[in-house]
């Protein structure tokens, strides 16, 4: 059969179709409903308010909720990957609070900064340096857990694991530490970004997002052969011929720096690096050349849905939770089932 990088092609384009297909109905539903009942025709033939709530409103926010999902997917399951743990995930593992506290320095940064010298301060909080903040948290965060999580110089999966939730809450009292020397106003745009809340960011910011989350992925995916190999085990990667250290280090940097895009776009969205690699991986199989983009495509979808669900399972209470508290109530669970499901198969194994 006809593959591709010895992937089937018929598998990888099916996967990679309804990956695909997945995405385009999660935005249709989406952009077509609200509060507000909108005509797809009447929108695209120019008439208002339905042109404006579609093009101004909606489809950017499912835009950008389709980039933090397909960042958040493919992060997820390289770290899984190079833990060899389906547990792993960029919230999981404290690389998502080290990108948020990258992020939240550089935003308290810029507003005492505007505070001296107004212009310069606005230029600091803007897209470009926030991003440069998270993903240089995340890259420390990624460090740290991987770093403290190696014992006896091999690197010990339920210690990083462990390592990355310690982690997490010292990164939370920090960041509660400096919203209370922030500002008002600048303590409540903290507080709802770090929620992990999909809004109506600018043009600019999206293209710049999406620009980083689509070479950062694309590295993963050039990486995910190798990220084959690295599910054996260090010995056994190098044994046929892997860089193990290159290899992880170049993977550390791509999913870095996906977490951190994905941060600096919509806050701490937690738990879609768990969810979906998992699912997929039960439908599409281990191997990672089709696993990262099949994931990476349905993180995308799925975060829209969610998105989409916070915004109409509440409206008859008038009000709207962020999306991070809905992957939140899915994935809490989620992990628990989860860890006794690898607990029971760990007590049976023995």
């Amino acid at each position: 059969m006809t593959s591709v990088s010895g992937v089937p092609r018929t598998r990888l384009v099916l996967a990679l179709g309804l990956g695909l297909l997945a995405i385009v109905a999660a935005v249709a539903v989406s952009c077509l409903l609200g509060p507000q009942p909108i005509s797809l025709r009447a929108a695209l033939d120019g008439v208002e308010p339905d042109r404006a709530i579609l093009f101004g409103l909606r489809l950017p926010r499912a835009a950008l909720a389709a980039v933090v999902g397909f960042a958040l997917a493919a992060a997820g399951t390289a770290l899984q990957a190079l833990l060899r743990n389906p547990l792993a995930e960029p919230f999981v593992l404290g690389v998502s609070g080290g990108a948020a506290l990258g992020g939240t320095l550089v935003l308290l940064a810029a507003a005492g900064l505007s505070a001296v010298a107004g212009p310069a301060g606005a230029l600091l909080g803007s897209a470009p340096p926030v991003a440069v903040g998270s993903v240089a948290g995340a890259m420390l965060a990624t460090l740290l857990v991987f770093g403290l999580g190696r014992i006896g110089g091999r690197l010990v999966p339920e210690a990083a694991l462990l390592v990355g939730i310690v982690f997490n809450a010292f990164v939370a009292g920090v960041i509660t530490l400096l919203k209370m020397l922030a500002p008002p106003d600048q303590a409540a745009r903290l507080l709802y970004w770090l929620m992990g809340a999909i809004g109506y960011e600018s043009p600019t910011t999206l293209a710049v997002g999406t620009v980083l989350v689509v070479l950062s992925v694309g590295a993963l995916a050039l990486l995910s052969a190798r990220l084959n190999l690295l599910t054996l085990g260090d010995e056994e990667a190098a044994s046929l011929g892997l860089d193990v250290r290159r290899t992880r280090a170049l993977v550390f940097f791509a999913a870095s720096a996906a977490t951190g895009a994905a941060v600096a776009l919509a806050g701490m969205v937690g738990f879609v690096g768990l969810i979906v690699p998992h699912l997929v991986r039960r439908v599409v199989g281990p191997d990672h050349r089709l696993l990262l983009p099949a994931s990476a495509l349905f993180g995308a979808a799925f975060l829209v849905a969610a998105d989409a669900l916070a915004r109409l399972a509440f409206l008859p209470l008038g009000t709207e939770p962020p999306v991070g508290a809905v992957t939140a109530f899915l994935g809490g669970p989620f992990f628990l089932w989860l860890l006794r499901r690898q607990a029971r198969q760990q007590a049976e194994g023995n």
